[in-house]
């Protein structure tokens, strides 16, 4: 009975462990796989607009069709007839292979990115070797000392601010969304140096220098995260934005237009 235990017990940690390796094959791959995302964004983008400019030339082409298919159908000259359709084909043809090349590139440089990421792992728990288990013992209980650093309550802090901030106008707002990547860049190097201590300095395991290792390339996403926010809101506010940054004849002038 109690080999089955122990067989069953192995068979979850090496499930457990597959999970891990999943898992932060996943964060480390995130780079690559977020930029060429966007690399086959900016594609498909430049395939529409080739598409556009097809269907402009095309046209203008077509109109001349008009005059010139009638006479090729009269005189049997196949070249004549249809310009604009021949033309848009062929300019589509020649956008669906530049953009099969540029998708296929892009590809392979996730690939290759991704393949570096594997090939360097860097992993906290993999810069110490220790002793397979190290349990020192102690007699009777040892006092718990608190040092100072609480992380829940400075971030019970940051939640309640967050709860109750009423800012002065939305342009304190578009500040607070700029310093957001430095912010959350100070958050993560927390996590950071936590596993770099717990990795050289704290009585740990290798597996939770880690785990902090883990949560310090997670935030690292959300730092890329904020820093696409502020394009976005220059852009989705630009009018609002200029009121304030370039106001025309004075700020108490745009005052006239009642927003």
């Amino acid at each position: 009975m109690r080999g089955l235990v122990n067989k069953a017990r192995t068979a979850r940690d090496r499930a457990a462990d597959r999970q891990v390796d999943a898992n932060r094959a996943a964060v480390r791959k995130a780079p690559a796989r977020r930029k060429a995302r966007r690399g086959l964004l900016k594609s498909a983008a430049r395939f529409q607009g080739r598409r556009l400019l097809a269907a402009l030339t095309s046209g203008a082409v077509g109109v001349l069709g008009c005059l010139t298919t009638p006479l090729g159908r009269k005189l049997g000259w196949r070249w004549l007839m249809h310009p604009g359709r021949r033309l848009y084909r062929r300019l589509m043809q020649s956008a669906r292979e530049q953009r099969a090349e540029r998708d296929e590139q892009i590809r392979l440089e996730r690939a290759a990115d991704e393949a570096a990421a594997d090939a360097d792992l860097n992993e906290i728990k993999d810069r110490v070797e220790r002793p397979a288990r190290l349990i020192p013992q102690h007699a009777g209980q040892e006092a718990i000392h608190v040092s100072g650093f609480k992380f829940e309550e400075a971030a019970a802090d940051m939640e309640n601010a967050a709860r109750s901030y009423e800012p002065d106008g939305n342009m304190e707002v578009l500040t607070m969304i700029e310093n957001l990547p430095l912010a959350l860049q100070c958050v993560a190097n927390t996590f950071r140096i936590l596993a770099e201590r717990s990795d050289e300095e704290f009585a740990f395991e290798k597996d939770v220098a880690a785990g902090f290792d883990d949560i310090h390339r997670t935030l690292l996403n959300g730092v890329d995260a904020a820093e696409t926010l502020v394009p976005l809101f220059r852009q989705v506010h630009e009018q609002d934005i200029a009121r304030h940054e370039d106001p025309r004849n004075g700020s108490e002038a745009e005052k006239g237009w009642n927003v």
